[in-house]
């Protein structure tokens, strides 16, 4: 078995916030709201994103805008914020942080994110590809950190209408690959790389593919949601790094 692709969920996987979430919701609520407790913040934050992404799957009829609206309104009331100060404000609050996730002013690349890529693509040649829950503004953030062109195609739930773990949505990664290539790869032949059990692994293995669970040290701080990786019996691949990603598929070359 060789493995001739890999994909990549994106945050908390190849990018991370440049600051916890909840501290820079803070930032942006401060000089409307006045200050919240960043603690309160962090569970509302949870809370909400949890909310909506069960109650409107795939960014909801109205789209991106709409559904992070959704999310940040919560998100300040669920910490106290005054409802009067916060409908004043919350078209500004919600441009700024907009605005903010869509540039490396709110997201860094993990320090392996890059030299791996690159090495599978110059020293390895796999082909490396993005299949993610996020929505379009994915796509100037990893412009804007650099990420190099040849990690392609970017699936992205928003613009593809439907998410992770649904097989589709790792199936059209995969055929739009093969649109280039006369030798076609097979599910087999390619491998997952994420940090949500049922998203990414169970996702991925439900289609044929190899699937990596990456649980890098610390995450959990960062995604502002608590640890989302559920139990992981002994079947479950569990890696730390980018490190040991290269590793596992040179092996399999």
């Amino acid at each position: 078995m060789t493995i001739r692709l890999v994909t990549f969920d994106v945050l908390h996987t190849l990018i991370t916030p440049r600051y916890p979430i909840h501290i820079q919701y803070a930032r942006a609520f401060e000089p409307y709201l006045g200050t919240l407790d960043p603690q309160a913040l962090k569970r509302s934050f949870g809370l909400a994103l949890r909310q909506l992404q069960a109650e409107k799957p795939v960014y909801g009829e109205k789209g991106t805008s709409a559904w992070w609206t959704d999310v940040i309104q919560r998100t300040a009331l669920g910490a106290g914020a005054e409802p009067q100060a916060l409908n004043a404000s919350l078209s500004d609050i919600v441009q700024t942080l907009m605005s903010t996730f869509s540039t490396k002013q709110g997201y860094k690349a993990f320090d392996d994110s890059l030299p791996i890529l690159d090495a599978l693509h110059n020293d390895l040649h796999v082909r490396t590809a993005v299949v993610s829950n996020a929505d379009s503004r994915i796509l100037s953030v990893l412009k804007d950190l650099a990420f190099p062109a040849y990690l392609s195609p970017i699936l992205l739930s928003e613009s593809e209408g439907v998410e992770k773990p649904s097989p589709e949505i790792f199936l059209r990664a995969l055929q739009r690959v093969n649109a280039e290539l006369k030798d076609p790869i097979t599910p087999s032949e390619c491998v997952h790389v994420g940090d949500e059990l049922e998203c990414d692994y169970i996702g991925a293995r439900d289609v044929g593919m190899h699937a990596l669970l990456l649980e890098r040290a610390g995450a959990e701080d960062q995604r502002g949601r608590g640890d989302v990786s559920g139990e992981s019996g002994e079947s479950v691949h569990v890696v730390k790094d980018m490190h040991e990603v290269l590793e596992w598929i040179r092996a399999r070359l």
